[in-house]
């Protein structure tokens, strides 16, 4: 780290955190047998990545903008924290769709409020006849 000490030398100051090299992490995107659920984890994982690795982003920036004491750094940090707080609203959004869609195949209660009947007068009485005698009434005479 030789360039750490050249960098100090060369601004005046004294570096406290050492760099640490992060592992990349590999992606993969599912391509057969796509379900919802598989999607929603996904898009969950990758959600809850974001807010991390932007919770990272916004210590750093605070110590930078606290040691600087810029303006610019201090509007930088506040736009970062106002895009972290907007993922975990697509977050939220997020688990709100998925409750919904798992309700779906539960809301099968149908009730029909206005039926039409479409024929004639005279199938309407017979129809209303052969039912009053499955019941057991006598149908209407004429």
């Amino acid at each position: 780290m030789n360039f750490q000490k050249d960098i100090e030398k060369v601004l005046g100051t004294k570096h406290t955190k050492e760099l640490v090299k992060k592992e990349k992490t590999e992606v993969t995107i599912p391509t057969k047998g796509r379900d919802v659920d598989k999607d929603y984890k996904y898009s969950r994982d990758n959600f809850y990545n974001l807010v991390n690795k932007g919770q990272e982003a916004i210590d750093g920036i605070l110590e930078i903008a606290k040691e600087g004491d810029h303006p610019r750094a201090y509007e930088v940090a506040g736009d970062l924290i106002k895009n972290v707080g907007d993922v975990v609203d697509k977050l939220a959004d997020l688990q709100d769709k998925m409750k919904k869609l798992k309700e779906v195949p539960g809301r099968t209660s149908m009730q029909v409020k206005n039926a039409l009947f479409v024929g004639s007068t005279t199938q309407l009485q017979k129809m209303l006849a052969k039912k009053n005698k499955v019941k057991g009434k006598n149908a209407p005479s004429k």
